[in-house]
């Protein structure tokens, strides 16, 4: 495959899992909360496609409507990553000195500990919710992308327009988003894509764990961790979710892939 069909490929799933997300409501049959011990593991049906869960909930239904929770909390993870690592990058590569100093050593500390570690013990501090799991999963996306953006930084500040920019007087802030920010966005871009697909899979194993959002809410990690002890009764409510969160983990992958194609003219 090539870069426009990663792109195009990727974005198309994007698409569909943004639908859901947005409309699921209104596309889900049933109410995905609605319980009926009568139907209890149900297999793929007419009635329901793909099956009923322990309590006779609608998989389809609940996966529908999760598609909204899962995204939120990748989107809004990345968001927050995003601004805090590149703000962090500009300032550390562009001043550098002790400014720099500071930062790289508060990031490097972070990245000696492992993500999943350190979300862990975020989420056990704040609440098992999806405040403490954005914030968690925020906090340890930040260094790595910092640290790429500060690299980027470093290699623009020494380019003529920029020394150029510094020679008549421009202040430091114009210098930034006028000449640097600009160069540096198809890294960002790339980057923060393919953290949206990490920060799925993190959001997924601490919901697993039952630290993100809490049932009844149908999070696929939560509705994957209620599932294990029911792999050998009924395989499809752990099968399920499990590819919902691989089919969004591709279409990131996918889009990011796409795009670093696309942009780097290495390629």
């Amino acid at each position: 495959m090539n870069a426009p069909l990663f792109l195009s490929a990727g974005a198309t799933l994007l698409l569909a899992f943004l639908l859901l997300a947005l409309f699921g409501h209104a596309i889900a049959p049933y109410d995905p909360a609605a319980q009926d011990l009568l139907a209890m593991f149900d297999p793929p049906s007419a009635d329901h496609w793909l099956g009923t869960d322990e309590i006779g909930r609608d998989m389809l239904s609940r996966v529908i409507v999760g598609t909204r929770i899962t995204l939120a909390i990748a989107c809004a993870s990345v968001l927050f990553a995003g601004t805090a690592g590149v703000a962090l990058g500009l300032i550390a590569g562009h001043f550098g000195g002790a400014t720099d100093r500071i930062i790289t050593v508060a990031t490097d500390l972070l990245m000696t500990v492992p993500s999943l570690v350190l979300t862990i013990a975020m989420v056990a501090a704040i609440g098992a919710n999806a405040v403490g799991l954005v914030t968690a999963i925020t906090v340890s996306f930040i260094p790595s992308l910092a640290r790429l953006v500060r690299a980027r930084v470093l290699e623009l500040r020494e380019l003529d327009y920029v020394e150029a920019a510094r020679a008549v007087g421009m202040r430091h802030p114009r210098i930034l988003l006028r000449h640097i920010l600009p160069n540096a966005v198809s890294v960002i871009v790339i980057e923060l894509s393919l953290m949206a697909g990490q920060a799925v899979l993190v959001g997924t194993a601490l919901g697993f764990l039952g630290l993100g959002v809490q049932p009844p809410a149908p999070e696929w990690g939560a509705m994957l961790g209620a599932s294990r002890q029911y792999l050998e009764v009924a395989p499809h409510v752990a099968i399920i979710p499990g590819l919902a969160v691989s089919l969004l983990v591709l279409a990131f992958n996918l889009f990011g892939d796409g795009l670093r194609d696309r942009l780097d003219p290495t390629q």
